[in-house]
């Protein structure tokens, strides 16, 4: 990994339950990427805020409560409204196979489920970023 990529793991709304976040966000730092953890409950405009005063390439999104067809659409809306449609937004935690094309639809890049390992999560990040457009 020649560039060193910028990731903002985040916890929208009131979920508390950020285990898996931080286990993300350690394998993420542990493969080379640079990483801010924003901590918990967080609003989509405090994440996208965050992204793009960071200048990060990648939003992760971790949440457990329900409120993934609602949360994760609006971070990618505010990204693009705010000019920022070439950061690329993922998630994971509870979210029922059944929403997970939609939320592609709504421009969620990937979807991680429960059981998704980590190597899993990196190397779809390294690879999803190493074919970017250049921005």
């Amino acid at each position: 990994m020649a560039e060193k990529y910028r990731i903002v793991v985040a916890k929208p709304g009131l979920d508390g339950h950020d285990r898996g976040a931080k286990i993300v966000a350690r394998a993420l730092r542990d493969a080379g990427f640079e990483v801010i953890y924003t901590g918990l409950h967080q609003t989509p405009e405090q994440i996208v805020e965050t992204a793009i005063q960071e200048d990060a390439d990648a939003v992760g999104l971790s949440l457990h409560s329900g409120a993934h067809m609602t949360l994760f659409p609006k971070v990618v809306r505010l990204l693009r409204e705010r000019g920022a449609e070439d950061i690329l937004v993922f998630g994971g935690g509870i979210v029922p196979e059944a929403d997970i094309a939609t939320l592609e639809g709504e421009g969620v890049e990937r979807i991680f489920t429960p059981g998704a390992t980590t190597t899993e999560i990196v190397e779809w990040l390294r690879g999803r970023l190493e074919r970017a457009p250049a921005g």
